[in-house]
């Protein structure tokens, strides 16, 4: 599928609607513009968000599997 699209005063360019929908583009979409030696090439990205632990955070969830670990054992007590 091959689409011209105008850039205007702003330098943004507006993706034809059957482009975004083929590609899962919704409002607020990301996408990644790669020079080649061809020209560019536009790919549809993703960003998640990541949590970095803190030595506290980390204590947190090493007491979470204790407690899982130790609530496992008693179950097989019980078999």
């Amino acid at each position: 599928m091959n689409n011209t699209i105008r850039v205007n005063e702003r330098g943004t360019m507006t993706l034809p609607k059957k482009l975004r929908t083929k590609l899962g583009l919704d409002k607020g979409g990301l996408v990644i513009a790669e020079e080649t030696d061809q020209g560019i090439v536009l790919r549809a990205a993703a960003a998640y968000p990541i949590e970095i632990y803190t030595d506290e955070r980390i204590r947190e969830f090493e007491e979470d599997e204790a407690e899982a670990a130790a609530f496992l054992e008693s179950l097989k007590g019980k078999q």
